[in-house]
């Protein structure tokens, strides 16, 4: 794992919890390397939107809230709906063969008798790599490196949805659903289906953050 996948899935998993500063030299430190991998995946972190810079201070890992996460939904929903109906009009063998391999992966996962955050991490990504390559099955690519750029930025809130809810289960079926439709080339299906998919990430999301919202006023009304 590169330094950049390393503290993006700090980011991702909490581990570097939203609000906080970091420097190079403390995450330097933390990852037993040198700072000149670190001051570089920073660089590439502030450009995918994952943490702001603080002007001789650092940086700070970005805060999930309502107004983006509602946001960077309403360009999923249009990119990813149109990226679905694309790729069942002119998916080939392989990218049928693709995307049935990946939910094969899941479903291996899904029967481990216990599971690690590394293998939960695992079926995360597989499902954010899920939705890349319909997109890039759409033939179309600018939708497919927009949508790939917007995916990536949308990783933490998909944590958040999989993590804090255990919708893992709904996921898988959700995404073998799609895939099925995509790959019998059935626009309509596929288009129905991918909204829907998307509706219910958007609501667990906020779901949870209105769960947070709730605990952080209990909080402060009893300090």
């Amino acid at each position: 794992m590169t330094t950049y996948e390393s503290i993006k899935m700090m980011i991702v998993t909490g581990q570097l919890s939203p609000g906080s500063r970091v420097t190079e030299a403390d995450l330097a430190e933390r990852l037993e390397v040198s700072r000149t991998p670190v001051r570089e995946a920073l660089s590439r972190l502030e450009r995918d939107g994952f943490i702001l810079p603080r002007p001789r201070n650092g940086y700070c890992i970005m805060e999930i809230d309502f107004e983006p996460v509602n946001e960077a939904f309403d360009v999923r929903d249009l990119l990813e709906v149109e990226a679905a109906r694309l790729a069942a009009r002119h998916i080939d063998d392989g990218g049928r063969a693709a995307l049935r391999a990946m939910i094969a992966e899941c479903d291996d996962l899904a029967a481990l008798s216990e599971r690690s955050m590394a293998e939960d991490l695992r079926e995360m990504q597989i499902g954010i790599d899920l939705h890349r390559v319909i997109a890039e099955h759409a033939g179309n690519t600018l939708l497919a490196n927009m949508l790939g750029g917007l995916l990536d930025r949308c990783q933490a809130y998909v944590w958040l949805d999989v993590s804090n809810l255990d919708s893992f289960a709904v996921a898988r079926e959700e995404h073998r659903e799609i895939v099925e439709a995509i790959c019998r080339g059935d626009e309509e299906t596929a288009v129905a289906l991918t909204r829907i998919h998307i509706s219910d990430a958007r609501e667990n999301i906020l779901s949870v953050l209105r769960r947070r919202l709730g605990v952080r006023s209990i909080l402060s009304k009893s300090v």
